[in-house]
C-alpha cells in the first residue's frame, strides 16, 4: 500500500517501473546531454515502446486511457534524472490534449500515434517577440485563403523550437482589437515550406533547448486548424491547467532528488566531530524545503486528481505552476549550499538549479499565475483584468 491518498497501488507501480527506466537509460546522459545540445531520438523512441509518452489520451490516439495522476506520477520520475528529457512527456500531454479534443481525428490521428510512440516531438508556439505574459496580443498573422490560412511573422523562446517535428502556432485571424477573441490555433508541420528556427544558448533546459520559428508564406490546409476560428485561444489556453500542474510535478522531482543527495551528505560527512546534520543550521534548512516540497506535490497531484474528476482546478493549477518552480529553485539552492565548495563545480546540482529557473519565466510568470487565483476568487470583474 502506499502511503498517499492520491496514489493506489496501480500508480505505484507504473511511478516503480519508470523510476527503473529513468535511472538506467535516463540519468547516465544527464551531463553529456546539456553539453551536446541535444535530444536523443531512440530515447524518446524508448520511452514511447515503454508507454511513458501521454498515457492519458484515449486508446483511438495511441494512449492508453490512463488517468493524469498516471501522466503526473510518470512525468515526475523522468524529471528526477533529467529535466530536459521529462520534457517529452509534457509537451506530450499538453499538445496531446490540445489535437485530440480540438482536431480533426483523420488529421491528428496519425500525429498522435507518432507521438505517444516516441516518433514525433511537439512544440507549443504562443509567445512573440512583443512579450509572452500578455499571451493574448499576438501579432503573428493568419490570412484566410481559399483552401486554408497563410502564417507570417515570428514565435519566439519556444521549446524545442529547432528539434520539434510538428507545433501548435497560434496567430492572429481576427482584428488587434478582438484580443483573445481573435486568435486561431493551427497545426503546422515544422518541414512545411517557409518554416525556419533558430536555436538561443540558454543557461538550463539545454537538451531540449530554445528559440524561435519564423514563418514566411507558410500554408496551412483548413483542417489543420485545431478549434473554431477566432476561439483557438480561448478553447484550447484550457489545457494548460493540465501542464502546469505537471511542471509543477516536474521541478519538485528536481527538488526531491537534490534533498535525497543533500541528506545523505550531510548525515556522512563530518565536522567538529559530528556529522552536519547535528547542526541545526544544517538540518533545519533542509527540514523546512522537505516540508515544503511535499506540501507542494500534495498540491500538484490533488490537482490532477480534480481534472481526472472533470471538477474545477484553474486555481489549483496557476498555484502549482508558480509555487512549484519558485520552490524547487530555493531548494536546489540551499542543497548545492550544503555541498560547500564542492557544490561549486560544474555537476549535476548545479545543472539542476539551472533547469529549474526556466519555469520561472516559460509557461506562465508567478505574477501571470497569481492574477488567475485571484479572478478565481474574487471575479474577474474585481480584480479588473
Amino acid at each position: 500500500m502506499t502511503q498517499n491518498p492520491y496514489i493506489d497501488d496501480d500508480l505505484a507501480a507504473i511511478a516503480e517501473q519508470a523510476r527503473r527506466f529513468a535511472t538506467e537509460r535516463v540519468a547516465p546522459g544527464f551531463l553529456e546531454r546539456d553539453d551536446s545540445r541535444v535530444l536523443e531520438r531512440a530515447l524518446m523512441r524508448e520511452m514511447g515502446q515503454m508507454g511513458f509518452i501521454a498515457p492519458e489520451l484515449p486508446e483511438e490516439f495511441g494512449g492508453q486511457g490512463l488517468r493524469s495522476l498516471a501522466a503526473g506520477v510518470i512525468h515526475e520520475e523522468i524529471a528526477r534524472a533529467d529535466l530536459s528529457i521529462s520534457y517529452i512527456n509534457l509537451l506530450a500531454s499538453l499538445n496531446g490534449q490540445i489535437l485530440s479534443q480540438h482536431g480533426q481525428p483523420e488529421v491528428v490521428q496519425p500525429w498522435l500515434e507518432k507521438l505517444t510512440q516516441g516518433e514525433a516531438l511537439f512544440a507549443i508556439a504562443l509567445t512573440e517577440p512583443r512579450g509572452g505574459s500578455d499571451a493574448a496580443n499576438l501579432r503573428l498573422r493568419v490570412e484566410r485563403v481559399a483552401d486554408g490560412y497563410v502564417i507570417n511573422g515570428e514565435k519566439t523562446s519556444i521549446s524545442a523550437a529547432d528539434q520539434a517535428d510538428a507545433a501548435v502556432v497560434f496567430g492572429r485571424t481576427g482584428t488587434v482589437e478582438s484580443g483573445a477573441h481573435g486568435v486561431t490555433a493551427l497545426l503546422v508541420p515544422m518541414n512545411a515550406p517557409g518554416v525556419t528556427t533558430s536555436r538561443f544558448d540558454c543557461h538550463g533546459q539545454r537538451a531540449i533547448g530554445r528559440g524561435s520559428i519564423f514563418f514566411e508564406n507558410v500554408k496551412v490546409p483548413l483542417d489543420h486548424r485545431l478549434g473554431d476560428e477566432n476561439k483557438g485561444f480561448v478553447q484550447v489556453m484550457q489545457g494548460f491547467d493540465f501542464s502546469r500542474a505537471l511542471i509543477g510535478l516536474q521541478v519538485l522531482a528536481v527538488a526531491k532528488v537534490a534533498l535525497e543527495e543533500a541528506w545523505d551528505y550531510v548525515a556522512e560527512r563530518q565536522a567538529f566531530g559530528k556529522p552536519l546534520a547535528a547542526f541545526q543550521g544544517v538540518s533545519h534548512p533542509l527540514a523546512d524545503f522537505e516540508t515544503q516540497a511535499t506540501a507542494a506535490r500534495l498540491l500538484c497531484l490533488q490537482t490532477l486528481w480534480l481534472k481526472d474528476r472533470e471538477l474545477p482546478h484553474t486555481a489549483e493549477a496557476a498555484m502549482c505552476k508558480w509555487w512549484g518552480p519558485k520552490l524547487a529553485y530555493e531548494c536546489v539552492h540551499q542543497c548545492l549550499l550544503m555541498f560547500g565548495h564542492g557544490g561549486y563545480d560544474r555537476g549535476v546540482m548545479e545543472q539542476r538549479l539551472r533547469d529549474v529557473l526556466g519555469f520561472q519565466i516559460g509557461d506562465g510568470t508567478a505574477q501571470i499565475m497569481k492574477t488567475i487565483i485571484a479572478r478565481t476568487q474574487a471575479g474577474r470583474a474585481a480584480v479588473g483584468v
